[in-house]
């Protein structure tokens, strides 16, 4: 029975390398640890060390001089200090097939505070009122149009509550953004919600699933609930639609391991951010759970069947792509089920379906669309192009002259 043990630990064991310019980093430790204790190869890589040779077709890394071969997966602990090497580094084993715990465009969208809330915008999931300007009129306007004082400023790529600042009245917050904007800084403005006052919660994701979550909670006067800055921590339940709402954020984001920040306000969880590197000391002592297991749990069951970044792969097939299709208010498409709507003929096949708050993965054929679906497809471009209604182009592009609006009522009929 050993000897079989055995056998089977070589058979599943990978070769891992940690990112981190901190070895001795409690999350770095645990992770090491976790890897360990299963079996793994494991080592911790300072990120400065590395160099990026590019080739046609052969995408190298070297450390310390010596080129990098055989590695299976890196988890990256990247700093926000070294972001633009950090990611340029993760990209590079991306090109390689290294498995990334978290990808580079992942962590180039959850660094900047700004893009995050962008991306998540467009999104049926819930935020801060938020507001960003760089001309000093405009300041006074767009803190009323979020709702006045009191509002929170923040630097949008400040950490640990570093760069956030709590203003009373419209005037301190104008007198604020402008004097962080004559120093080069780059700032955020939100709506304060009043009922999270120095309270948020922490939702730790890997993957599509919530493995730990916590409440934080500042001391004294202090609205900043980080635990950096001495907030207590206490383990809470999360819903099932809370759970959902931490795993899409990150999913949106492009995290498998993320700690995303949430306020409890009158209308549901706020996202306030999502991090790419979460600490797992905070988390962990007040769970006690084994976070740090589950991250490489994850990791190596990804080493053993990937996923793969469409957005690279499908560059190679000519004419084919990936798009959303909308079905609008009086769209022939609604009450039709995807097979009856004809996109199967027109080789264009549904990845994901959206309906408001819900995701669909992998839809059946056999299952009815709605006005106000979002469909995500994967097809002929040509095909998915003569999909989207003249109204809808025009209103797109109304600068465009001589644009073909596609094809007509009874030319989609016929397709």
């Amino acid at each position: 029975m050993a000897t079989n043990a055995v056998v089977l630990l070589l058979e599943t064991s990978m070769k891992l390398a940690i990112l981190s310019r901190h070895p001795n980093c409690y999350s770095t430790k645990r992770l090491m640890q976790a890897a360990a204790a299963r079996g793994h190869q494991v080592e911790v890589l300072d990120t400065l060390k590395f160099s990026i040779d590019l080739a046609e077709g052969a995408p190298r890394l070297f450390y310390k001089s010596h080129q990098v071969c055989d590695l299976d997966s890196v988890i990256p602990r990247i700093g926000s200090s070294i972001t633009h090497f950090g990611t340029a580094l993760v990209r590079q084993f991306e090109q390689m097939d290294v498995f990334c715990a978290n990808s580079s465009h992942g962590i180039a969208n959850s660094r900047d505070k700004l893009r995050a809330l962008q991306i998540l915008s467009r999104h049926h999931i819930g935020m801060p009122q938020t507001t960003f300007v760089r001309n000093q009129r405009d300041v006074l306007p767009a803190i009323r149009r979020i709702g006045g004082a009191p509002v929170v400023i923040k630097l949008l790529e400040g950490t640990q509550g570093v760069g956030v600042i709590l203003a009373e009245n419209e005037r301190v917050a104008e007198a604020i953004v402008e004097t962080m904007q004559s120093t080069k800084q780059n700032v955020l403005v939100q709506k304060f919600v009043a009922e999270s006052m120095g309270r948020d919660i922490r939702a730790l994701v890997v993957g599509d699933r919530v493995v730990a979550s916590m409440r934080r909670v500042a001391r004294g006067n202090e609205f900043r609930s980080n635990v950096h800055r001495g907030a207590r921590t206490e383990v809470v339940q999360l819903s099932e639609e809370d759970q959902q709402i931490a795993v899409r954020a990150a999913q949106i984001m492009g995290l498998h391991v993320a700690g995303v920040d949430m306020l409890e306000s009158k209308t549901g969880p706020l996202i306030m951010e999502v991090n790419s590197s979460p600490g797992l000391e905070g988390i962990e002592r007040c769970s006690r759970l084994d976070i740090a297991g589950s991250i490489i749990d994850y990791v190596s069951a990804q080493v053993d069947f990937p996923e793969i970044d469409i957005r690279q792969r499908l560059t190679v097939s000519r004419g084919y792509g990936v798009t959303e299709i909308h079905v609008p208010e009086g769209s022939e498409f609604v009450g039709k089920s995807i097979d009856e709507s004809g996109l199967p003929e027109l080789d264009i096949n549904v990845l994901t379906l959206y309906r408001g708050t819900i995701v669909i993965p992998n839809p059946r054929l056999k299952r009815r669309l709605e006005a106000g679906d979002r469909l995500l497809c994967f097809g002929k471009l040509e095909s998915m192009r003569s999909m989207i209604p003249a109204r809808t182009i025009r209103q797109r592009r109304p600068e465009v002259k001589g644009l073909d609006s596609g094809f007509g009522p009874s030319d989609r009929n016929a397709a």
